[in-house]
């Protein structure tokens, strides 16, 4: 998945093997969450959904709507309207709010939920009973600041994420969780994710900010040829995860651990 609003870059996208362009309407509450965190905050619209609908052929268009609010029926309205193929409830903390989604929604697209509190890893039990659920996303930055940790991936090294995985996996959802820079790249290395990203049999990854940073390039040649080259990385390095050994992901995960608890001392926590 990748976060855009530009026609053009989707495009680029696309052409690559993007499956999924997001357009991301969250923004109540977000500011007071993140706030003096380096997150991106979105500024895009219902047209910004009217204008990629028309022009995305093989990749889908998801949309993040607000959370759960006194408006949330009109707003997915709007977005159904306007040609989203999938939306996203993000910042849910009671099954009662997930089945109102689904109700709204009413099966017209498809639906994902972002789970991000730790009070949706507490209703999660229940939630997954709710019919009507196509896949759920596990939100690591929002996730790690409700438990008050350090690092968004300490949620890997605690057992979170695999925890949420494995309760999601037995009721058949597809699922996936946080995102990756460039292969070679990121605080943590992105290879390493992705490896746990087949241990814990997850489907899908959002493509961050420093896979392709639309605000330091203008040049669409260069975006072209950074999604041409970085893609092909990506899809090189998932044939050889997705035949990883049980060895082979216990010895990525332990060199995981050791890179997070490196990053947690640097912080002097």
């Amino acid at each position: 998945m990748y976060i855009t609003n530009s026609p053009d870059v989707a495009l680029i996208a696309q052409k690559y093997g993007v499956q999924r362009i997001w357009i991301d309407l969250e923004t109540l509450g977000k500011e007071e969450r993140q706030k003096n965190r380096d997150t991106v905050k979105s500024q895009h619209s219902i047209k910004d959904i009217q204008k990629l609908s028309t022009l995305l052929k093989q990749s889908e268009l998801l949309v993040r709507v607000n959370p759960w609010n006194k408006r949330s029926k009109d707003e997915i309205e709007e977005v159904i309207s306007a040609g989203a193929d999938i939306i996203m409830l993000p910042m849910w903390k009671s099954t009662e709010e997930v089945r109102e989604f689904i109700k709204a929604i009413g099966g017209r697209t498809k639906t994902t939920l972002l789970l991000e509190t730790k009070e949706a890893e507490m209703c999660l039990d229940e939630v997954l009973k709710v019919n009507g659920i196509d896949e759920i996303h596990i939100g690591l930055n929002d996730l790690h600041i409700s438990y008050g940790l350090t690092f968004m991936f300490e949620l890997l090294s605690n057992g979170t994420v695999k925890r949420i995985c494995n309760k999601i996996k037995k009721v058949g959802i597809p699922y996936g969780f946080g995102g990756i820079a460039r292969i070679g790249e990121g605080v943590i290395p992105a290879e390493k994710i992705i490896m746990e990203h087949y241990h814990l049999g997850s489907s899908r990854v959002i493509l961050s900010r420093s896979f392709c940073n639309m605000e330091e390039i203008e040049d669409l040649d260069i975006v072209e040829t950074l999604f041409e080259k970085n893609m092909k990385k990506l899809r090189d390095y998932e044939e050889y995860a997705s035949h990883a050994s049980e060895q082979e992901y216990l010895k990525n995960l332990s060199e995981i651990n050791t890179c997070i608890s490196q990053i947690i001392r640097k912080k002097g926590v």
